[in-house]
């Protein structure tokens, strides 16, 4: 993630037919993540590179991955790294509450029975950086 002693943005996404998960980190620190829709991911990605300029997309290598890195190489002159998606959305799933500790009367559900309120691609996101960075990365509180 440095480069020289240089802290750079890495962008997390996390590919989809229907919608993608977007995560951006700055050093250790996740400093914004999104689910957007498809057909808005792109644009979304290029506004996010016009105030954060990332010199590298960290994407996952199976569903629609080829096209969505042919896209994004098309409007960014970014680095595409694919890394294994691999069990990433059972693996977001944990990170999830990790990362939003269940509140009131969901703690009494047993871990393996409780299910995001939410969609989590952006968590997928999160963790295909974590993959690729070796480390686990926190939520920034400017978020």
């Amino acid at each position: 993630m440095t480069e020289m002693g240089r802290i750079r943005y890495l962008l997390g996404f996390d590919p989809g037919r229907d919608k993608c998960g977007l995560a951006l980190a700055l050093g250790q620190e996740v400093v914004c993540y999104e689910v957007v829709a498809s057909d808005r991911a792109i644009a979304c990605v290029q506004e996010w590179h016009a105030v954060y300029p990332f010199e590298q997309v960290i994407m996952g290598n199976q569903t629609t991955s080829r096209q969505w890195r042919r896209q994004l190489q098309e409007v960014l002159a970014v680095e595409v790294i694919a890394v294994d998606e691999r069990n990433s959305t059972l693996e977001a799933r944990d990170r999830y509450w990790q990362l939003f500790a269940p509140q009131g009367w969901q703690r009494l559900i047993p871990k393996g029975l409780r299910l995001p309120p939410r969609p989590i691609d952006d968590i997928v996101a999160i963790v295909l950086l974590e993959r690729y960075c070796g480390y686990p990365l926190l939520l920034s509180k400017r978020q």
